[in-house]
């Protein structure tokens, strides 16, 4: 398992590292998004999804549980299990979306384990000061090894 970390100094910076980011994922890529409510994860995405060329605004799936974008160079899926925590049994069609033509981020993805694919990327995001953030990125997988994530780290 490889693992790269960064800090990033504000909301725009976490935006930029996920458009970064999303220079080397490829169709069936799955994401891990951990950290405490309000840390960025969204943020991450948000400039995931502008690295795609997708030109949608992008919002937190929290009550549709999955919001899909289609207008980009690959199709994005931004699943948010956090209110399947009391129903995780809940059949949502993950496998569709985890080996589908897209990529896949899964914001609390701990309420879906028993889901998610061995080969994925987690990418976990702490508060570090009121702005800053730790980011820790860990790849999982040997699909991942001939990718760089260095050179954007």
């Amino acid at each position: 398992m490889q693992e790269y970390n960064l800090q990033t100094h504000s909301y725009q910076e976490t935006e930029e590292f996920g458009k970064k980011f999303a220079s080397l994922v490829q169709a069936g890529d799955v994401i891990l998004l951990n950290g405490d409510l309000g840390v960025g994860k969204t943020t991450f995405t948000r400039g995931l999804a502008r690295g795609l060329g997708i030109a949608k605004n992008v919002k937190s799936p929290t009550f549709t549980l999955i919001r899909e974008y289609q207008d980009g160079n690959l199709p994005l899926y931004h699943m948010d299990a956090y209110r399947l925590e009391n129903n995780p049994d809940e059949d949502l069609g993950f496998d569709e979306y985890f080996h589908g033509n897209g990529v896949t981020v899964v914001e609390w993805p701990q309420f879906i384990k028993d889901e998610v694919p061995d080969d994925h990327i987690s990418v976990n995001v702490k508060r570090d000061g009121e702005d800053d953030r730790k980011i820790t990125v860990k790849l999982h997988g040997d699909k991942y090894e001939s990718r760089n994530f260095g050179e954007i780290l």
